[in-house]
């Protein structure tokens, strides 16, 4: 019995990703009917979903979560809205980019994004495949976003989406950077300022020197929040040999956790 309910469960939380990915092709073909997107909007919305997909149904169904839960219900939409972004910046790439429409769902992504957190914690929710997920849709906007301002800022830009990932990559040779940091409001608030600054900038609403100055301040302070988070690491770390933890280290490198 036992066997068969944790099938049964595998099979609903299988069933949610499912309709992730479905509703991400539905904003597709929408974005499709009213815009025209290209054949790099439409093939890079569809690498997002089906990578979405793949990645979180493995997650899910390693994770022992009993349902999906509210919480990953929202950020599973925020995902989806982060897919729609991404084709409308590989469509930019071939034509005049949509920015009204690409405003709309980068702001909607940001607001959700103060959400699901919120959610999870009401209802009880909050699990480590929650906070990753979450943390990895943020990662992912700011570097989409940085991609698409790069275009009219300069690829300087790019090192604000880039440098959680540089992090990362640097973590698994260094293992003392995957320690865990205290909760710091200072890092909440320059991650969030990070999506802010570059939705300010893509939206062209402001002129050239005052949208310069905008991001350059939001990238300032990320590299002041990693090197503080660096330097108390360094001062904090521990001697040991056991691989590092991977939930551990996105969770504090993203810079993405409020």
């Amino acid at each position: 019995m036992a066997a068969l309910n944790n099938t049964y469960d595998t099979t609903l939380l299988r069933q949610e990703t499912a309709v992730g990915a479905v509703a991400q092709i539905l904003l597709l073909t929408l974005l499709g009917t009213a815009l025209g997107l290209g054949p790099a909007g439409w093939l890079t919305g569809l690498v997002f979903a089906f990578a979405t997909w793949a990645v979180l149904t493995r997650a899910v169904c390693r994770s022992w979560l009993r349902t999906f839960g509210a919480a990953n219900r929202v950020t599973l939409a925020r995902a989806t809205l982060v897919g729609g972004v991404t084709a409308l910046v590989a469509d930019s790439f071939e034509s005049p980019p949509r920015v009204p429409v690409l405003v709309a769902l980068t702001t909607v992504a940001l607001i959700l994004d103060g959400v699901d957190g919120k959610v999870a914690r009401r209802t009880g929710t909050a699990s480590p495949l929650g906070a990753r997920f979450d943390m990895e849709v943020d990662a992912f906007l700011i570097l989409v976003l940085s991609v698409y301002v790069a275009t009219s800022l300069g690829p300087w830009v790019l090192a604000m989406g880039a440098m959680r990932y540089a992090f990362v990559v640097a973590a698994r040779a260094l293992p003392w950077l995957n320690e865990p940091l205290p909760v710091s409001t200072a890092r909440k608030t320059v991650a969030a300022l990070q999506g802010i600054a570059l939705l300010v900038a893509a939206s062209a609403l402001l002129p050239y020197p005052a949208a310069l100055a905008v991001v350059l301040v939001a990238l300032a302070l990320l590299v002041w929040s990693f090197a503080r988070d660096i330097i108390w690491l360094w001062h904090h770390r521990t001697r040991h040999t056991a691989p590092p933890q991977p939930a551990t280290a996105v969770r504090h490198m993203t810079h993405a956790d409020a």
